[in-house]
């Protein structure tokens, strides 16, 4: 199976290359400077340990699921011991001379992990802490100032930071629109084909039931009217359209949409004021309330009194569905979800709970179903 690579992870993959290129540089100092050390074997002990942290580094930052805080730590710990050790190695008369430090720039590998990683905030402070270390080296405690090679270094450290972090955020970002877009090209792909099939049969039938309940009459005329906006408000769903001020950020008043429930035999009772939805909210909590109903008119039949009762509140609306049918015990859910009946788990619950709200059914044999719609807005 091939993963794919995504912008996040070639940048943590630049990371890595910036890490060798950097040790291989540092190797070239030690290398040809090693003679004006105060400690030359030190030196070229301490390039062998850049060496191993640098392959267990870049193993370990190559999955996903290793890149943890405690390994950033290790690896921020680690270079700052090697940053510190050039005190002791180069000395004094090297270091006072405006040379490199021992890993040169081999510190701000970390620095680039941790942007990546936590963003700008945490690279800045990060950029100041090496910074700080680099002018204690250097002698800080000494002359009382920061000298200008570790000004210099700090300040390329904090623009390393800053500007990692912003291209890795921009690289989220972009990796996430992308992948949204991918679904929706996957929905809309999957609608078409669902499209076809149900042109082909649910719709012809629902238009005939229509069409021969309204030439009959009578109950069958009620039948046919019920068939007809059933498949009106399935075209309108395979379709994936809606009306051009009706988008699913706009807002709409969910009083207007429960409105074609009410009639004889449920009752509708809902705020004197407009309860104002996102359309796409307003439409899940609909299609849940129609769903609810066919229950009721499944199995407490076709004239089976049902209440709605629409509630606003400060942080939410919520819906609630009532009938004095015959009720069902408490695990009747979980076995018809076993055997494949998903009207209530689905049509319900599901609609509801993608719409970001929750749905609680309570019902007892003989004491009738109270399904309870709830959804959490910010005012």
């Amino acid at each position: 199976m091939i993963r794919r690579v995504g912008l996040v992870d070639l940048l943590w993959r630049g990371a890595a290359l910036f890490r060798w290129f950097a040790l291989a540089y540092a190797a070239v100092l030690v290398s040809s400077r090693h003679d004006n050390y105060v400690h030359p074997a030190l030196g070229w002990f301490v390039l062998s340990i850049m060496v191993v942290w640098t392959a267990v580094a870049t193993w370990a930052y190559s999955d996903r699921s290793r890149r943890t805080t405690p390994l950033i730590l290790a690896d921020l710990a680690v270079t700052l011991a090697v940053l510190a050790s050039s005190h002791w190695i180069l000395g004094a008369v090297e270091l006072d001379s405006g040379n490199v430090t021992l890993p040169g720039a081999w510190v701000a590998a970390p620095l680039l992990v941790i942007a990546i990683h936590a963003g700008r905030r945490i690279a800045t402070l990060v950029a100041l802490v090496i910074g700080g270390v680099d002018a204690a080296v250097r002698g800080w405690f000494v002359i009382g100032l920061p000298p200008e090679p570790s000004l210099n270094a700090t300040a390329l450290l904090l623009l390393t930071g800053f500007i990692t972090a912003y291209v890795a955020r921009l690289a989220a970002d972009t990796e996430q629109r992308l992948a949204h877009a991918a679904e929706r090209e996957a929905a809309t792909r999957e609608r078409e084909r669902l499209a076809r099939g149900i042109h082909d049969s649910v719709l012809q039938v629902l238009a005939l039931i229509q069409r021969r309940g309204s030439e009959i009459g009578g109950e069958a005329a009620q039948l046919g009217r019920l068939a007809g906006e059933q498949e009106a408000t399935l075209r309108t769903l395979v379709a994936g359209s809606r009306p051009a001020d009706d988008a699913p950020s706009a807002l709409v008043d969910l009083r207007e949409r429960l409105s074609r429930f009410a009639r004889t035999d449920v009752t509708l009772s809902s705020p004197a004021t407009p309860v104002l939805l996102p359309a796409a909210k307003a439409d899940a909590i609909t299609a849940a309330v129609g769903a609810a109903l066919d229950n009721v008119a499944l199995h407490c039949g076709p004239n089976a009194p049902a209440w709605v009762l629409v509630e606003e509140e400060r942080d939410g609306v919520t819906v609630t569905v009532r009938d004095d049918g015959p009720g069902f015990a408490e695990n009747r859910l979980v076995e018809a979800k076993k055997e494949g009946r998903l009207g209530i788990a689905q049509s319900i619950i599901g609609r509801v709970r993608d719409a970001g709200g929750t749905a609680t059914v309570t019902s007892e044999p003989g004491n009738g179903t109270e399904i309870e719609l709830r959804l959490p807005l910010r005012r």
